[in-house]
Order: structure tokens, then C-alpha cells, then sequence
């Protein structure tokens, strides 16, 4: 067991649409803007919130997830990945208690916040409530034992934040550490799966400078760095992989296919792979002398009509189908695969067609469990995973079990042969015999 001290702090919120990722954007840019050297985090297993971090700290932000990785893996890769810096800002995720699902609390910021012994700061939204701020505030400090240690108050004018901040610290004796007014011109978009992604945004900088500004004259970053600076030692074990082969992975990375684990991309380069990434929307093949081709999600609804017309894309994917090629797709790539998303043909390797529809089908964590022996899983054996989309299938068969913990179940992805697809997203740290397994068959094809 390893010993060692990270300054660490968690912005979390009382729910969803608190504004805690506006805050949280603002303080990294504000830190970055100071000279600190910031490591940033995801609690859950959103995409786009850690695509903006990235953006703002120039560096990749990662995800902590106890349910996808488990405990003694979301150890490691904190401590892994907070090395060499000043400190760690960790956004939270939902609702500070919010968890898995039902009535638990697992996985929930306040759960990653107690494991991994980070403070927390709570972004609360007082837009249409005075007084009763305070009564808020204080049912989330009694709720269940906490790391809370100050609040942060969004959409709160200059001339009232004194009001706020006196009652909250007189009543509640938790320390209010500043403010955020509603600045219009920082609004951020979204779109079904959340926020629009950082690429998107052209005035990105622009934003960012504009709440940095704010944040250095509205929220008191020195008190946030004081509590970040004692936290308590940080413990984890040191784990080590094996490395397997030195095949070459092509990785599809574009608009359209966006959404990917930073670690588990590093952990397949861990064993060995070399990731050599490609545009289905704009590159006219595959690389030469790839052994076998990873598709993420993302968002190809958004770009059918250059997939489809990009023919050359296309049969290139099916020659390397046809050849034996290892090929794994998560909820957009799984898209991909298939007949057509809304009547725009695609690559045609899996039967049913898909369509997008206006509401959210499956949604949440699984556990999976293949029915049959597949390319990663075995018959009986499980996985963790994460599910969330708009799209539908015309298929009601699936290579695995999906059950949710409240012991919903159904049939997902199309998992025979050389293909692993499917809706729900892997981390690969939580399931590392899954990637050795990817690896060792792109060495197979590779001879």
C-alpha cells in the first residue's frame, strides 16, 4: 500500500443543473490562470463534462467510477493521474447524494467523496429563494455523514450575497466560499446526452477567460486551495498490467465519435497497442497494417449524410470485417455497424437498422452477461457498464443480459464472431481481462 499526499477538493451540487459545471470551469481556469499545474475529474460516466476540462487545463480530464472500475482501481488511477500536480479538482456528478439507482448512495459524489476522502464544496442554486437557501444547505449537511467543508451560491447577485452568506454562516457555521452571478455570455449549450461538446463551441475560450475573470473576484480560490491542501493522505495500491502485443489498433476519433476513457485508451497502450487514430467522416480508409478497429460513441446522428457518402470509409470497414478483424463498438460505433440510422446507410455489418426517437430509451449502469461465448466475454461471465441513448434498433434479440440494479432486464448488442458491439459503454479498467482479451485477438489476426 502506497501513502502519499494529493491536494484534492470535489466541486459537487445539490442536483443536476446547479450549475456546478459552470463553477467548476471556472475555478480550473482560474487556477491554470494562476500558474497551478491541475489535474481535473469526472465522478460518473459522463464524456462531455471531462471534454471541457480538458479543454480548459490542456490536459485530459478523467473519470472516477466505482461502479465501471471499482474501488481499488478508481484508487489507482486517482493517484495515478493526479501526480505532478498542484491539485485535483474532481466535479461531482447529479445530486450529491444521488447514486446508482433506487435508494442507495453508491457511486455518488458523496460516496466517491467519503471513499476517496475528498472535501467537498457544494454548488447550490439560489435563483428564487432566499432564507430557504440556508434550510437546503442544512438538510444536505445532515443528511448522512459528509466531507462538505463550504458552499459555493450560483445566481446570486453583488448587492445580495452578503445577505446569503451571513444567514448561511450564522445559521450553519459551513463556510461559504463565494459566488457566481448569471453572466449570459458564458451560457454553455446542450442537447439530449447533455451538454454540447467542447468542440463545438467556437467561443469556448472566450467563455472561459469571462468565468475565470469572475471566479477570481466572486470565489475566494485560496480558501478552496486551503481545503484542497489538507486533505487527508491519500492510500492506494500500485497495479500493475501485463504487457501482450504490440499490434495497431485504429481508434475512430472525430466529431462523430467522441466518447472515450482516457485510461482505458491508456491501459490497451499499457499492454502494448499503439492507437493509431482515424476521421470516419473525413478519411477516405483504414490505415494499412492495423490489426484491429475500436468505434466509440458519440454523436454520428449528427453527421449521417457524410458517413454514409463516405463509400470508400465504408467498404473499407467491411474488408476488414470480412478479413477476420477484431472489431469493438460502443453505442455510437454500434450505430455504425448496423443496416442505417434513420434510412442513411451505414457500414452494413450488423442487420437491424437504427432510428433516433425523442426519448431516452435505456438508461443507467448494467451489468452484463454474455448468453453465448463472444470475442471478450465467455457464457455466464459479466461486465460493468454504462447505458444511455435516444436510439432504437428494430432487433429485440442480444448477444447479453443488461440488468440494471433494480432488476430491470433486458437483451443488448450483437457480440458473434469478430464483432463486439453493443449499446452500453465499458471501462476497460473495471473489466482489464476485456481488453487483454481485444489485444490478444488483434495478435491472432495480426498472424
Amino acid at each position: 500500500m502506497i501513502n502519499k499526499k494529493i491536494n484534492r477538493i470535489m466541486i459537487a451540487g445539490t442536483n443536476s443543473g446547479c450549475g456546478k459545471t459552470t463553477v467548476t470551469c471556472a475555478i480550473l481556469k482560474a487556477l491554470k490562470n494562476r500558474g497551478l499545474k491541475v489535474a481535473a475529474f469526472k465522478c460518473g460516466p459522463d464524456y462531455i463534462d471531462p471534454m471541457f476540462h480538458s479543454e480548459i487545463i490542456e490536459t485530459n480530464s478523467r473519470n472516477i467510477d466505482l461502479f465501471l472500475c471499482g474501488e481499488r482501481q478508481a484508487r489507482y488511477l486517482f493517484a495515478k493521474n493526479s501526480e505532478n500536480t498542484d491539485v485535483s479538482v474532481v466535479e461531482g456528478v447529479m445530486g450529491f447524494y444521488d447514486g446508482v439507482g433506487g435508494n442507495t448512495g453508491e457511486n455518488s459524489s458523496w460516496d466517491i467523496s467519503n471513499k476517496l476522502g475528498i472535501p467537498a464544496v457544494l454548488v447550490v442554486n439560489c435563483k428564487g429563494a432566499s432564507v430557504s437557501v440556508a434550510a437546503m444547505i442544512k438538510g444536505y449537511l445532515d443528511f448522512d455523514k459528509n466531507r462538505i467543508e463550504a458552499v459555493v451560491l450560483n445566481n446570486v447577485s453583488k448587492h445580495m450575497y452578503k445577505m446569503y452568506k451571513e444567514t448561511i454562516e450564522n445559521r450553519l457555521g459551513i463556510r461559504v466560499a463565494g459566488y457566481m452571478p448569471f453572466e449570459p455570455e458564458a451560457v454553455i449549450g446542450s442537447r439530449h446526452l447533455g451538454l454540447v461538446t467542447a468542440k463545438e463551441i467556437g467561443s469556448l475560450k472566450q467563455k472561459t477567460e469571462l468565468l475565470a475573470a469572475i471566479a477570481e473576484e466572486t470565489i475566494d480560490l485560496d480558501l478552496l486551495l486551503d481545503i484542497a491542501n489538507n486533505a487527508e493522505h491519500f492510500d492506494y495500491e500500485k497495479i500493475e498490467v501485463e504487457q501482450i502485443s504490440d499490434v495497431r489498433i485504429a481508434v475512430a476519433k472525430d466529431r462523430a465519435f467522441c466518447f472515450y476513457y482516457q485510461d482505458s485508451l491508456e491501459l490497451l497502450e499499457k499492454m502494448g497497442a499503439k492507437l493509431i487514430y482515424f476521421s470516419p467522416t473525413e478519411d477516405i480508409r483504414l490505415t494499412e497494417d492495423v490489426d484491429g478497429l475500436i468505434l466509440g460513441g458519440g454523436y454520428p446522428e449528427l453527421y449521417l449524410e457524410k458517413l454514409s457518402k463516405n463509400a470508400g470509409m465504408i467498404n473499407s470497414i467491411r474488408a476488414a470485417w470480412r478479413e477476420g478483424m477484431p472489431i469493438y463498438a460502443e453505442c455510437g460505433g454500434f450505430m455504425y455497424l448496423g443496416k442505417s440510422i434513420n434510412s442513411y446507410a451505414m457500414t452494413h455489418i450488423i442487420e437491424p437498422g437504427f432510428e433516433m426517437t425523442e426519448k431516452l430509451q435505456n438508461f443507467g449502469y448494467v451489468t452484463l452477461t454474455a448468453k453465448d461465448n463472444t470475442m471478450l466475454l465467455e457464457h455466464g461471465e459479466s461486465a460493468t457498464a454504462h447505458e444511455f441513448h435516444y436510439s432504437k434498433n428494430d432487433s429485440d434479440s442480444g448477444s447479453l443480459t443488461a440488468r440494471k440494479a433494480s432488476g430491470k432486464t433486458w437483451e443488448t448488442g450483437y457480440c458473434k464472431e469478430n464483432v463486439f458491439a453493443l449499446y452500453p459503454h465499458i471501462h476497460f479498467w473495471g473489466n482489464i481481462q476485456m481488453a487483454a482479451r481485444f489485444i490478444k485477438k488483434c495478435e491472432e489476426y495480426k498472424k
